[in-house]
């Protein structure tokens, strides 16, 4: 076991404070709007953290080393392209702001609205079957981690009874997920994902400081320099031999950002739990800074992994590594466990316990946002929509948290039986896109064209995931399959966009009415926007800032298009120079490091401001759920249909 007193105290207090902290909880959900949405409460900054949190899982982590141990700095060049679309998409709210206004507590809720009650029915059980497959092996991912790291045996004897660690270990923390949920549904979810997101940044910030104290940039590049002259760590224009993630890895991931923006519903509670649309467009926004410090770690740690398994310097550690290794089923999962394992002999007693306690929060708050989100989708949107009346509110309370029993006993199975053949960021493309393989072209379609047809909806849908099942079915039948998930998923999205255009066009040629489903115009409800400005300036407009903008959400707007925008020039004219002249390794391992402890300092910052912003965020959210009276009747069931089923 490689874990001393203090990372056991470290880890122990962590957990206590999650459980204590949802307990004060508990009393602030009232209703099954605050069980689904946190009764639309949430402010930019708890939006921002916590979302970001709910997203970054020990899965996600374990993920991202594996990827960028492969890729090295590659996809963080390529990334500055991306940032810049990111930047589009979140300034201009899209999709976000309007998904808002309809008032939707799920996305099949809005599919019901706009296309219609079979249609959310079919999207709803689809959501439900990704989602299943899609997180049925996080339990098992992030059970191996703690196994490792902690250096945990296989088993152990309690009266006799021999035991395994693995299962026993998937049942304490899906346990600890599902007690989150059940106490205090999204309201708690949301605050404690926020503590826990300040808590892990700030953990992460201190580790990279701490490692780049431990390996110099000087063995870093010598490390690097030693891949294949096509398969360049440090040059991003040398990567046409990195398989998997490479140039089309990250091609089709950029169009992806655009496509699938508010499909995916693993954290689906988060896109209608904003105070209003307003809210929900800076949370967004804030995305650009908020990804900071995770993203730093998430490149630093691998880079120095690599550097420690290759450079002749720290031979004693690699062997320490491959030791650890060394009982591991498979290369997959020791693909998995390579980056942990490498943290284990680098870091001190309680950097280490503090990594643990980072995972251990990461792992929580994925699982209870993820068992929420899959939980409530089957009752909101499978069970739901086939009964004549609605629920009552106990018996709808009942029926989501057995729901949410259901969805974790289903990943304790899948995770204990389900051989992985593929990198986690494969698999997540590919299962992901099951169901986000054609609601991208079906959710932007009804949002913002009214020619949109449920004719076209269905086809979508249906093409998106049979091609995206195609790929599941044959990475298992041929492992080495050509094709890998990214590239399926890139397929499933052009070829679900081509048929819910083409079959709107040969459909009947209606309009709807967006306005309605809006709530604009006419249909406008009390209390959902701020007018700040009624009339702002045309070139405020442009930048997409609005009647609700204040002089601080002005702000916000142009310092983060400074930031973006000189990260984009930074690509573009690092682009013209290296089409017009070899740049040597030397002068990429300078923009590295420069890179690197610019990003160091700018995440740093962050914290300290989203921790102000977020705490702001959580006593106005508290003292409205304290106050504020309920609607029963605000339950996801869709009383007046604008469409009926075709």
């Amino acid at each position: 076991m490689h874990f001393s007193s203090l990372d056991w105290i470290l880890l122990v207090g962590v957990y206590a404070t999650m459980i204590g902290g949802v307990l004060l909880l508990k009393p602030f959900m009232r209703s099954v709007a605050d069980f689904l949405a946190a009764g639309r409460t949430a402010g930019r900054y708890l939006l921002s953290v916590s979302q970001g949190m709910a997203a970054l899982g020990a899965i996600t982590v374990v993920g991202y080393l594996e990827q960028n141990y492969v890729a090295g700095f590659a996809l963080t060049w390529w990334g500055f392209s991306q940032a810049i679309v990111i930047l589009v998409l979140t300034v201009s709210g899209f999709v976000i702001y309007r998904f808002r206004q309809t008032r939707s507590l799920t996305l099949p809720e809005f599919f019901e609205r706009r296309y219609s009650r079979r249609f959310r029915i079919f999207t709803g059980m689809l959501a439900f079957a990704a989602g299943l497959i899609n997180f049925g092996i996080f339990p098992a991912v992030g059970a191996r981690f703690f196994i490792n790291y902690i250096g945990l045996p296989d088993s152990f004897s309690i009266a006799g009874l021999h035991l395994g660690t693995f299962p026993l270990l998937m049942l304490l923390l899906l346990g600890t997920a599902i007690f989150f949920v059940f106490s205090g549904g999204q309201v708690a979810v949301i605050i404690t994902d926020f503590v826990q997101g300040i808590f892990v940044n700030l953990v992460f910030l201190v580790i990279v400081a701490f490692l780049l104290t431990q390996v110099d940039w000087t063995h870093i590049f010598e490390a690097l320099a030693m891949a294949p002259a096509d398969a360049s760590l440090i040059n991003p224009y040398r990567t046409s031999q990195v398989q998997d993630f490479n140039f089309w890895y990250f091609m089709i991931g950029t169009i992806g950002v655009v496509y699938v923006v508010m499909s995916w519903q693993g954290t689906q509670a988060y896109n209608a739990s904003a105070s209003s649309a307003h809210e929900a467009k800076m949370g967004q926004v804030l995305t650009n800074w908020r990804e900071n410090p995770w993203k730093l770690f998430v490149l630093v740690v691998p880079v120095i992994a690599f550097t420690v398994l290759h450079h002749p310097d720290f031979s004693t550690q690699a062997a320490a590594v491959t030791d650890l290794l060394a009982d591991a089923e498979s290369e997959t999962i020791r693909n998995q466990l390579r980056g942990p394992a490498v943290l284990v002999t680098m870091l001190p007693a309680g950097l280490l316990g503090a990594f643990a306690a980072v995972m251990l929060t990461a792992f929580v708050s994925t699982h209870d946002t993820y068992l929420h989100s899959w939980g409530s989708i089957f009752i909101q949107d499978v069970v739901m929509p086939f009964r004549k009346r609605p629920f009552t509110p106990e018996q709808h309370m009942r029926a989501l948290r057995w729901s949410i029993v259901g969805v974790a006993i289903f990943i304790f199975t899948f995770s204990l039986l389900f051989q992985q053949s593929q990198y986690i960021w494969l698999f997540f493309a590919v299962t992901g896109a099951i169901f986000a393989g054609g609601s991208g072209a079906v959710l932007i379609g009804g949002l913002y064209w009214r020619r949109g047809t449920t004719a076209a909806a269905w086809a979508a849908m249906i093409t998106g995931s049979s091609i995206a099942v195609g790929g599941i079915v044959t990475h298992q039948v041929v492992p080495d399959f050509p094709i890998n998930g990214q590239e399926f998923w890139g397929i499933a999205m052009a070829a679900s966009s081509f048929v819910y255009v083409t079959v709107s066009l040969l459909g009947p040629r209606r309009t709807f009415d967006l306005d309605r489903l809006l709530h604009r115009g006419r249909y406008a409800l009390d209390g959902e926007i701020e007018v700040v400005e009624a009339a702002p300036s045309r070139g405020l407009r442009v930048l997409g800032m609005g009647r609700e903008f204040t002089r601080g959400d002005r702000l916000l707007y142009i310092v983060t298009y400074a930031w973006v925008g000189a990260w984009t020039v930074v690509f573009l004219v690092g682009t013209a120079v290296n089409l017009s002249r070899d740049v040597p390794d030397a002068a990429w391992a300078g923009f590295w490091k420069v890179y690197v402890y610019l990003m160091l300092a700018v995440s740093g910052m962050v914290v300290v401001w989203f921790a102000i912003g977020g705490f702001r965020d959580i006593r106005a959210m508290l003292g409205r759920l304290a106050v504020m009276g309920r609607d029963e009747e605000d339950d996801g069931w869709v009383r007046t249909r604008e469409e009926t089923d075709e």
